[in-house]
């Protein structure tokens, strides 16, 4: 479970987020949308650990911060950190180690699911822009997390690959991890997305839960809230 409490981010003199609240509850997909400059990103970065902030964030109980909080939460950026020169092989091998992740059997099983069985001694600077991002989610999987932190992951990715993420996110739902997405990209998880939280200038606007939208989708909701911006994510 991934819980916001009161998450307060400023820049000097801006507030680009103010006191949101939110939960991504196990056995669930939760989705995190916003307008341009919404304060989006700042509170996807605050729940990994990459900003300073104000507030409360527990991952499964624990502080994000704690070790114990890391242990149990994968990250997918939306732009993959991978190592130039090792191969997938081993990025793979280096978080095994890191997680002390026993046995390979998950790892050629997401090998076999997103295709990279025959890159495997591949270095990541050869890999092409969907194969990095593909890399980027098989590291933050292969230690089955608990909770699970995901930012645009459909992008680089061709057709394929985007059907067998949504089906991998399903299926990690089905096993009862919390699964939190933040994407630009609402019609492609409008069929798989449980609950949603929207946000706008830095403060939450609705929580929108998927069995209360009747025959509205994620995305006429999400317009209908955000009504008057001119750019939407």
């Amino acid at each position: 479970m991934i819980e916001v409490k009161n998450l307060v981010k400023t820049y000097g003199n801006f507030k680009a987020v103010d006191g949101i609240s939110f939960t991504a509850e196990n056995g669930k997909i939760t989705v995190l949308l916003g307008p341009n400059g919404a304060g989006k990103s700042t509170t996807i970065k605050s729940i990994a650990g990459l900003l300073k902030f104000d507030g409360e964030i527990l991952i499964d109980g624990y502080d994000n911060h704690d070790i114990e909080a890391k242990r149990v939460f994968g990250y997918i950026p939306e732009a993959a950190n991978l190592y130039d020169n090792l191969t997938v092989r081993e990025h793979l091998s280096f978080i095994k180690k890191a997680y002390d992740v026993k046995g390979d059997g998950y790892e050629k099983e997401l090998l076999s699911l997103f295709e990279l069985e025959e890159k495997v001694d591949v270095t990541a600077k050869e890999l092409s822009k969907g194969m990095k991002q593909k890399l980027s989610m098989m590291m933050a999987l292969v230690t089955r997390p608990d909770s699970l932190l995901v930012d645009e992951p459909m992008i680089g990715l061709d057709p394929m690959a985007i059907e067998n993420t949504l089906k991998l996110l399903k299926k990690l739902k089905d096993n009862g991890v919390a699964v939190l997405i933040s994407t630009h990209i609402i019609d492609i998880i409008d069929d798989i997305y449980d609950e949603a939280y929207i946000i706008d200038k830095g403060v939450l606007k609705a929580h929108v839960s998927k069995s209360e939208l009747n025959l509205n989708s994620l995305k006429d909701e999400f317009l209908r809230i955000t009504a008057g911006d001119e750019k939407h994510e």
